[in-house]
């Protein structure tokens, strides 16, 4: 996840779709300076942790991209 996508999603009173490691977490706060996001797992608060924004997932932005790309490489109806 880039930079400014994590920062608009922590900002954000909508809560989306984001996975670390398969599991939907929730982003307090993202540390420009080393790419870090600080997360929590929904369901587990107290399990708070610094990771990587590169280990971050927004599913629904994975599955839009997946679909672009399908589209890329179908054949044009000619």
């Amino acid at each position: 996840m880039n930079i400014q996508r994590a920062q608009e999603i922590a900002a954000s009173p909508i809560m989306e779709n984001v996975e670390y490691n398969g599991v939907q977490i929730y982003i307090q706060h993202v540390n420009e300076e080393n790419d870090t996001a600080r997360i929590y797992p929904i369901d587990q608060p107290e399990q708070e942790q610094e990771v990587p924004l590169r280990s971050l997932i927004e599913p629904s932005a994975q599955m839009a991209m997946e679909v672009e790309q399908m589209g890329c490489r179908l054949p044009s109806d000619t």
